[in-house]
């Protein structure tokens, strides 16, 4: 999306965003129109979307997109993206808006010029942002990233040798290193449930996946103990079901972790309702705040979204701790966020300018945001069924429960190159060296069942700077490389 309002303030573009006449209603209408397909993951690939019926889909995702157009064109200009290149790997790094730019420069000269400590545990910070993910300030602690996070979560809590914890075979290095960590340590034992790929699987296929494989453990005589998971999954952007994950957590009586690397700035959760013990996000990819910064949720006090237990935790990076009890009720006994975001002194300018952005998110709507993403993902995924056919998506496309801005398909003409990961890393390489604009996206390794080799498959992020036009380009760039490359 390139915007002819480029050199407008910065001020002017935020009272566009908070203007109500500029807004589509256009939710309602997504859902709509994404839950018109929902049958056909129950029907299998051949549902397809070479139907005219699926063409109808792609054409009101299309208007629905270009109604709110001059909306997210001046949304676009408050960042600082090169208009050579189309961003679509925001799954990895996303781009700070200026407002929250401007700010971590002036800071950081600030903070040079008078030799500012950062001894603080940013409680106001945290109070200002906790809102926007429906928590107390309690519940946020602002970790590095990640990965920082999932360590804080896992190897934190208070294993005992033979406990299980229940994840996948599609995490993220951010998990599975914090959980060897606590196997080789504490002698826990990992158990991973194989994921499937595509769009023929529904919410229920995951419910029973983790719930099988549960009821069979312990029938071993296996304490288990957690279920961990990603929400979405880095590899092919299935949004793994939380709420229906998080029943099957407490119906065992689990600890519950969830890799959320892609959900602030992308998804409008709120996280008290749902409920899981620890949510660990990033700070610096969809929410488009700086580097080394992170979202971790840690659920702090009883509430009806999980009546169980909090389980036994102590902190491993900090210098703020004194033992203290976890509360059994709804009031939280002591501020958790502050025990894990105080360390030292820390780099205020930096977590000042992930505020700055999480309130632009605030300004111009979670909820907005997060349905202009999955339109735009949905658009996507449905151009690429019409040009390559629906089989070649490792993403699931119409059950609502399942989807995310995070696209992963196999563009290759001879779908068998999928496995063939020289080719897939020339591709992306390519799809931003061969054309102009230059495509910016990446390639993920897929497990997937019964295959005697990882996928290569490309993953594509659309976030709030991209737009109708970028889709179609990119599709043509993809499909004209694909050609090709033989």
């Amino acid at each position: 999306m390139r915007n002819p309002t480029e050199g407008q303030s910065q001020s002017a573009a935020a009272d566009i965003v908070t203007a109500p006449q500029h807004w589509s209603q256009n939710r309602r209408d997504f859902l709509r129109i994404l839950s018109s397909g929902a049958l056909a993951a129950t029907l299998g690939p051949l549902a397809g979307c070479s139907s005219s019926h699926a063409a109808s889909r792609a054409e009101e995702l299309r208007a629905l997109l270009l109604a709110d157009e001059r909306f997210w064109a001046d949304v676009n200009a408050m960042f600082p993206l090169n208009p050579a290149k189309r961003f679509m790997n925001i799954g990895t790094a996303g781009a700070m808006p200026k407002i929250a730019l401007d700010l971590f420069d002036s800071e950081n000269r600030a903070k040079a010029f008078d030799s500012l400590s950062g001894y603080t545990n940013l409680l106001t910070e945290r109070t200002e942002v906790a809102p926007g993910f429906g928590i107390d300030p309690d519940e946020l602690a602002f970790s590095a990233n990640t990965s920082s996070g999932m360590c804080h979560a896992i190897l934190g809590i208070g294993w005992n040798p033979g406990d299980v914890v229940v994840t996948t075979n599609h995490e993220h290095p951010g998990g599975n290193v914090p959980l060897a960590i606590a196997e080789a340590r504490y002698g826990i034992q990992i158990e991973r449930v194989a994921l499937p790929v595509g769009n023929n699987q529904t919410a229920q296929t995951y419910v029973t996946l983790f719930d099988d494989r549960i009821r069979a453990l312990r029938t071993q005589g296996k304490r288990v103990r957690a279920m961990m998971f990603s929400a979405p999954t880095y590899k092919t952007g299935t949004m793994l079901p939380i709420a229906d994950l998080m029943e099957v957590a407490k119906r065992h009586e689990l600890i519950s972790i969830v890799d959320g690397a892609h959900l602030p700035g992308m998804m409008a959760y709120h996280y008290a309702d749902l409920g899981m013990d620890f949510m660990s996000g990033a700070g610096h990819k969809w929410q488009c705040g700086p580097g080394s910064t992170g979202i971790l949720v840690v659920r702090n006090k009883i509430r009806a979204s999980n009546p169980l237990p909090l389980p036994n935790w102590y902190p491993i990076h900090t210098s703020s701790w004194a033992p203290q009890a976890r509360t059994t009720n709804g009031t939280a006994t002591y501020d958790i966020g502050s025990v894990i975001t105080s360390c030292g002194s820390l780099h205020t300018p930096m977590f000042h300018s992930l505020v700055s952005a999480c309130k632009l998110w605030d300004q111009v709507g979670r909820k907005k945001i997060e349905t202009y993403d999955l339109t735009l993902s949905a658009y996507l995924k449905e151009r690429i069924c019409e040009v390559w056919g629906t089989d070649r998506l490792y993403s699931p496309k119409d059950d609502p429960k399942l989807v995310s801005a995070l696209t992963s398909f196999n563009p290759f003409v001879k779908a068998g190159d999928v496995v063939n990961s020289a080719k897939s890393n020339e591709f992306v390489a390519r799809m931003l060296s061969d054309y102009s604009p230059g495509f910016v996206i990446r390639n993920v390794n897929v497990p997937v069942v019964g295959a005697p080799s990882d996928h290569y498959v490309v993953r594509i992020s659309t976030h709030l700077w991209s737009s109708v036009d970028d889709i179609d380009k990119l599709v043509a760039a993809m499909f004209d490389l694909s050609k090709k490359m033989g």
